[in-house]
């Protein structure tokens, strides 16, 4: 498969559709840099393809475990253990996975996977090599940084945005530079003008 870069998202889906129908069971990552849409891509081919989306997200790292040592990891910021465990382990097969409240600082409910169609796993650090690879297509989502910057804004407001900038960001990219996850990818997705 030739890595390109695309910013028709109607290209994206032809790739996605015709790997299902190859592998029933198809796991397509979509990796990337903070508000560059990976979540609203992420359910839109879920729908299309009438499959099942796991969020990064839900794998955040618990308060306890943010110490000075594990964010200075590339892809420290996930709680990549337990996303090995409850998810890498078992796409072969039905399963449930713990959902992480950032208000909350703990999992406080699961969300169920059936063992039947593609699974959509988004989220930074979704293709953390760690996990060896475990899916069928690595997508890269980007922007430009204004825009996403933009994004963020409007979806946080600027004192949150500014956490982004100095906080979150860095540390994508550090993870993003440390394991070349763009260069690797199957396809960049660029959605700076949608």
């Amino acid at each position: 498969m030739n890595k390109k870069v695309i910013t028709e998202s109607k290209e994206l889906f032809a790739r996605c559709e015709a790997l299902a129908k190859v592998n029933k069971r198809a796991v397509i990552v979509i990796d990337g840099r903070a508000a560059s849409g990976k979540s609203t891509l992420a359910d839109s081919i879920a729908q299309s393809l009438c499959g099942h989306v796991v969020h990064a997200d839900d794998f955040f790292l618990p308060f306890d475990m943010r110490t000075a040592d594990r964010l200075s990891q590339a892809g420290g910021n996930i709680h990549y253990e337990r996303f090995a465990e409850e998810v890498v382990k078992k796409l072969d097969g039905d399963f449930d996975y713990g959902v992480f409240s950032c208000s909350e600082g703990k999992v406080t409910h699961h969300k169920h996977i059936p063992a039947h169609g593609p699974v959509i796993v988004e989220g930074a650090y979704s293709a953390l090599p760690l996990f060896g690879k475990y899916y069928d297509l690595l997508v890269f989502v980007s922007a430009s940084f204004d825009a996403r910057m933009e994004r963020i804004i409007r979806r946080n407001g600027t004192e949150r945005a500014e956490v982004f900038r100095d906080k979150w960001i860095p540390l994508e990219e550090h993870y993003f530079e440390t394991f070349a996850i763009e260069e690797n990818a199957d396809i960049i997705f660029d959605t700076t003008d949608a």
